[in-house]
């Protein structure tokens, strides 16, 4: 049984198909805007991933590696939009233990 190997291809910044939220100049008053378009980026990998669960479980998913990607991807971003969001609030508190 033999199995064909496709080639690896590069990696790039942006893979084309997963909504990008755009960077902020953190001199311009755009910060708070870039940080809602995270949070839509990261419903939108949950919303794909939901959708592909269900065609999985439905049988109309051609391609299970498909659904696997997007839930590891959903994943991976709610973990690290946790981690910061938890160092922000450590940030916080620990700015507010400061004696002026």
């Amino acid at each position: 049984m033999t199995f064909a190997v496709a080639p690896v291809q590069a990696v790039t910044a942006a893979t084309p198909g997963l909504p990008t939220a755009p960077v902020a100049d953190p001199t311009s008053g755009d910060r708070f805007a870039s940080v809602l378009n995270g949070v839509d980026s990261l419903q939108q990998l949950q919303s794909t991933s939901n959708d592909l669960a269900v065609k999985a479980v439905t049988g109309d998913l051609d391609d299970v590696h498909d659904y696997t990607i997007a839930a590891a991807e959903a994943s991976t971003a709610i973990e690290l939009t946790a981690a910061v969001r938890n160092k922000a609030v450590d940030a916080f508190n620990e700015i507010m233990r400061m004696q002026a």
